[in-house]
């Protein structure tokens, strides 16, 4: 039999387009001698459709492509993922389900068992659990059709649930396993996908046949990576990463072992650079947006930013804003110009010393016998996003927000100033992984000039300001909050790893008394394996480290 695993990058809710495309897919796997196209979960809709689930006739217009599928399963099977009605009037209404589709008509259909409610998974908000298990009997062949986490409870020495769906299946005997998944990207998920699928391989001795998503859905990233992995637990095939794809393969060539690619290359700045890239430009084109804005002040994160908006969009899409004030250095100014004429972008400089002293006029009167500092600070950070929401809404350009993950951890920025924007693009990278960014875009040659790579980070809205005069060095700030953040590392954990007991309760203190402020930012293109956004839901008002 030949299996055809088709990763695509769907749009939530563009009926009419993901149809498309899956026609388009089936025809090419038919044309390629493919008895069945595989295609992944929730394909109809796109993943994650969220509260657009509680609609009727969302449910109706994914059914009707599923209906449209069904019709053309002539000469292949078809494998796709959809929502489905519950008949059962006790318990939720859907079922998140996997069709088998062919000879012109819906042949069976099996409903998804375990269903994840953590991080950025709230899937039992919508549905059902399984609650019967079939395999499917096609040509010769008898296999197991599951969903995605129906294979995560395999190989945990923490299971999240009491059961798992293939030991259901197992009594069938089938010869196989298709698991179409929605698994977003972290950079550091691919080889625990590969180890977990490896698990289900070893535990049922049986080929598994896996099919993610690729794309990205506002800030969730998915890299695709789909899997072959052979009885012995041998990676036979990966697709790649960031790019739909379309691949063919033999069961028996799979059985015996006929190794395609292998594992591919795990580098971290490729993985996240990629991602970045594919995060902008999939965000822009869904939204039916072309040009981005942002502010470039000659520092490391707005240079990150536009290298990135600019291999996403082309540059001639992107306008970067120069705002120098009466505390700019002139190697700032220098250096974020160079920059824009590197990438070839089109620049504009907005002084903003006059407009400051303007303001500072009409509030003298009212913050007079007052010590000046971070009223006057910010007001430079306001005066900024301001005049970047202007030429958003003159031009039509979506101001991209330039903050990265150490800032937005500790609130080091400014609300309605330098955290503006539509997209947040690198507020899952902390300071320190933006250096290595910005090192692996010069892998080739000087893109970001050296200057802003090798400065002392600097806000620049007082005289001779540094990032350290508030912050301790990066480093240790980013080591603390990694492990509070991504690995829930209590306090006392983190200081006897060797962390300063003071720093400690300074950072965490500051991660929590700013949940206000993350609050009201953009979505965050998420590359780690806890982000802050929708996979991180902490209370405002709380008393806990704080």
């Amino acid at each position: 039999m030949n299996i055809a695993l088709a990763q695509i990058n769907v749009h939530v809710g563009n009926f009419d387009a993901n149809l498309k495309k899956m026609l388009d897919y089936t025809e090419r796997a038919k044309k390629q001698g493919a008895d069945i196209v595989v295609f992944p979960e929730l394909a109809t809709v796109g993943y994650p459709p969220r509260d657009f689930l509680e609609f009727d006739d969302f449910i109706d217009q994914a059914h009707l492509v599923v209906e449209q599928l069904a019709k053309a399963a002539d000469g292949i099977a078809i494998i796709v993922g959809s929502p489905t009605r519950n008949p059962v009037v006790e318990g939720k209404d859907l079922y998140n389900s996997a069709y088998f589709l062919a000879n012109g008509r819906i042949q069976q259909v099996q409903h998804k068992t375990l269903l994840p409610t953590y991080d950025i998974f709230d899937e039992y908000r919508y549905f059902e659990p399984a609650a019967e298990w079939n395999v499917v009997r096609y040509q010769d062949k008898t296999f197991a059709m599951i969903v995605c986490e129906d294979s995560w409870n395999v190989g945990n020495e923490n299971p999240l649930y009491k059961i798992n769906p293939m030991d259901l299946l197992m009594e069938h005997q089938p010869d196989f396993i298709i698991n179409i998944s929605a698994s977003p990207f972290s950079y550091d998920h691919a080889p625990e996908r590969v180890m977990v699928l490896q698990a289900n391989v070893d535990l049922y001795n049986m080929p598994m046949y896996y099919v993610n998503h690729v794309g990205a859905q506002t800030e969730l990233i998915f890299d695709g990576g789909s899997l072959v992995i052979n009885q012995h637990g041998e990676v036979v095939d990966e697709m790649p990463y960031f790019e739909e794809c379309l691949r063919v393969y033999n069961t028996d060539e799979v059985e015996d072992g006929q190794e395609m690619s292998g594992e591919r290359p795990r580098d971290k700045m490729t993985l996240i650079h990629d991602a970045l890239v594919m995060g902008i430009r999939q965000y822009f084109q869904k939204l039916g947006f072309k040009r981005a804005l942002l502010g470039l002040s000659g520092g490391i994160d707005s240079a990150l930013v536009a290298v990135l908006a600019a291999r996403a969009l082309g540059p001639e899409n992107v306008r970067c804003v120069l705002m120098p004030s009466q505390h700019s250095s002139d190697h700032s100014v220098n250096d974020a110009r160079q920059l824009a004429q590197n990438l070839g972008c089109q620049y504009d400089i907005v002084p903003i010393e006059s407009v400051y002293h303007k303001y500072m006029d009409l509030l003298g009167p009212h913050f007079l016998g007052y010590q000046s500092g971070l009223a006057e600070e910010n007001l430079q950070a306001r005066i900024r996003g301001m005049i970047l929401m202007a030429f958003s809404n003159k031009f039509g350009n979506i101001l991209l927000n330039t903050s990265n993950k150490s800032e937005m951890a500790v609130g080091y920025g400014t609300l309605y100033g330098d955290m503006a924007g539509g997209l947040s693009v690198i507020g899952d990278v902390y300071k320190t992984e933006c250096f290595e960014l910005a090192r692996f875009i010069n892998k080739d040659g000087e893109v970001i000039p050296d200057n802003i790579i090798t400065k002392p980070p600097s806000a620049e809205l007082r005289p001779d300001q540094l990032d350290s005069d508030s912050l301790p060095p990066y480093p240790e700030l980013d080591a603390i909050l990694y492990q509070y953040i991504e690995l829930h590392k209590s306090p006392q954990d983190i200081i006897e790893q060797g962390a300063d007991p003071l720093l400690v309760q300074k950072a965490l203190r500051l991660v929590n008394i700013n949940e206000f402020k993350r609050h009201q930012t953009a979505p965050v293109l998420r590359v780690s394996k806890k982000a802050f956004g929708m996979g991180r839901r902490f209370p405002i008002v709380a008393k806990y480290l704080s």
